[in-house]
Formats: structure tokens, C-alpha cells, sequence
């Protein structure tokens, strides 16, 4: 059996792949057609979120299996088409949690105390202590939406500084929310009565653009936002007009609805914090989705074991 790996993936996985007796290529940074005219032979894949798994590529992988995703997000892969051919979608969401929390809780702090410009400012010889000072996190609202694995990190860290900690998770149940620290509302609550909110769900129809004009309107004047999830949860064309308004006072965003991003008026304005999908780019966490996704793609192949799975495949095709 073989397995493609298609994106940039730590070394461990051949080494996992090789010592379970697979064969393996690592052929990263292929088109859709190179990927198409080679997928035939291979019986499980692994990607990152740079490869778009289309249909076309599922369905000219006639041995195809197993998509295996090295991180959490899902929407670069055609799952339904998966689904109707027996292919198990698998991510890895426990690897990378840390290097998300972490990232959230960094630039939560940035925004707060205006870390960045007054570095840039002081850089350009400038001393501006009145015009870059911060707000402390204590006593603060934070919104979290989406108080799974990233979010309930996030909110044991803000709970630490003090932080009033309110979320939304229709997959939470109050009492599961209350041993976390966490008060649950609904998500309209964490809209009008947040300083601060993160961000922390997958992006699904249900989830693309749920922070857009409309909730923008019922926020607190002066609120700040960040997205260390998916980009297109928040719509940035509207949060750009927003920020523009003076109705949210900063953001910061480290996942964008195309990457690299096209909105630059987003990307510059400055009262954005913007990085490039930094969110779960340690060392230790590529190492641990590396470590993750070989083992179950192993288990996979040769158990028929399925975990982690997204596209709710029970059982691998036959081919």
C-alpha cells in the first residue's frame, strides 16, 4: 500500500509510514493535475491546508482510502464527494491546540497594551506614551465562540488574568461550560456584551460569516476581535468597515477568507494585527499532527480503523 504525502509534512511521518511497511512518496507543491494524474496509485493521502482535495483529485483515486489532514481544518477538502466514495476524511485535532491557544492569547495581549505599534513608533524615533496606551484584561469580557479543545484553553488562561469569561458552543452543555470556568450564553450575548472575542470554530456553512454588518451593529463600542480559527468566519470585508467606523477598536487576525490574503486594506490598517496563519506553526505542533495523522492513516490501511473522522465514513471502501 501507498501513501502520497502532498504538502510539507515532518520527516516522523515517513518514518511512521516506512516502519509499518507502507510506501511512501513526499511530493509536495504539485498542481491539482499533477496530483490527479498520480493519485491512482496511492491509498491514503496527507495534507496541510495548502492542497485542495477537489472532487476531480477524490475521484480519480480509484484506491484511494484515506485523506489524512495534518491540523484541524477541513475546508480544503471536497468531504461529501469523500463521503459518496467511501473515503474517510481524518484530521488531527489535539496536535496543534497549544500553538493555537498560545497564538490567540499573545495577540489577545497585543491588543490590549498596543505592543506592536509602539515598537514600530519607537523604532521611528518617536516617544507617543499617550497615544498608544492600553487597557488591562482584568475584569474584561471575553467572548469565546466555539469552547472545544482551543477555546477552553484560551478561556483557563484568561480566567488566570481575571478575565469575566462568557462562550457560546452549541455542543457545550452549561454544566460542562461551568466546570471550565466558563458561563455559557448564546451567541447574541457574547455579541452585544463583549470587550473582547475570539473566534474558535471550523468553518461549515452554518459557521461562514457568522461575525459580520449585523452583529458588528450590536457590538460595544471600542470592542476587539480575533480570529485564530478559520478565515471567512468573519467577514472582513465588513469587519474592515467597522474598524474604519471606530465601532471595533482593533483586530487581530491570523487566518483569512484567501490565503495569501487579497483584502490589503484589511492587512494594513492599522489598527489590524496581522500575521500569516501562524497559529499552529510551532515546531512541536507540526511534529505532534505529523505524529498524529501517520499513525492513524497507518491504522487505517492496515486495521480499518477510523479516527478522528469528519465526513462520517464508518467503513473504508473496498478497492
Amino acid at each position: 500500500m501507498k501513501v502520497l504525502l502532498a504538502d510539507k509534512i515532518s520527516k516522523t511521518a515517513v518514518d511512521i509510514f516506512e516502519k509499518a511497511g507502507l510506501d511512501v512518496d513526499n511530493k509536495p507543491g504539485l498542481s491539482e493535475d499533477e496530483i490527479v494524474a498520480i493519485i491512482p496509485e496511492y491509498d491514503g493521502m496527507v495534507v496541510r491546508s495548502g492542497v485542495k482535495v477537489t472532487a476531480k483529485i477524490l475521484e480519480a483515486g480509484t484506491k484511494l482510502k484515506v485523506v489524512g489532514r495534518a491540523g484541524v481544518g477541513t475546508d480544503n477538502i471536497d468531504k461529501e464527494t469523500a463521503a459518496k466514495l467511501g473515503i474517510a476524511v481524518e484530521n488531527t485535532p489535539l496536535g496543534n491546540v497549544t500553538a493555537a491557544a498560545e497564538h490567540t492569547l499573545t495577540m489577545l495581549m497585543m491588543l490590549a497594551k498596543h505592543v506592536i505599534h509602539g515598537t514600530e513608533s519607537l523604532k521611528k524615533g518617536e516617544w507617543e506614551r499617550k497615544k498608544y496606551k492600553g487597557t488591562e484584561l482584568k475584569g474584561k469580557t471575553l467572548g469565546i465562540v466555539g469552547i472545544g479543545n482551543v477555546g477552553k484553553k484560551v478561556a483557563k488562561v484568561a480566567l488566570a488574568l481575571e478575565m469575566d469569561v462568557i462562550g457560546f458552543d452549541p455542543f457545550v452543555d452549561e454544566e460542562k461550560a461551568k466546570s471550565m470556568g466558563i458561563r455559557k450564553v448564546e451567541l447574541d450575548e457574547i455579541i452585544k456584551n463583549s470587550d473582547f472575542i475570539t473566534v474558535h470554530v471550523p468553518l461549515i456553512d452554518k459557521t461562514r460569516n457568522m461575525i459580520s454588518k449585523e452583529q458588528f451593529s450590536q457590538m460595544k463600542e471600542g470592542v476587539r476581535i480575533l480570529n485564530v480559527a478559520r478565515g471567512g468566519v468573519i467577514n472582513e470585508k465588513e469587519l474592515l468597515e467597522a474598524l474604519n467606523s471606530g465601532k471595533v477598536a482593533a483586530a487581530a487576525i491570523d487566518v483569512w477568507e484567501t490565503e495569501p490574503p487579497t483584502l490589503r486594506g484589511l492587512v494594513e490598517c492599522e489598527k489590524v494585527i496581522a500575521t500569516p496563519h501562524l497559529g499552529a506553526s510551532t515546531a512541536e505542533a507540526q511534529e505532534n499532527v505529523a505524529v498524529d495523522v501517520s499513525n492513524q492513516i497507518v491504522d487505517a490501511l492496515k486495521n480499518g480503523k477510523i479516527v478522528n473522522c469528519v465526513n462520517k465514513v464508518e467503513e473504508l471502501r473496498k478497492t
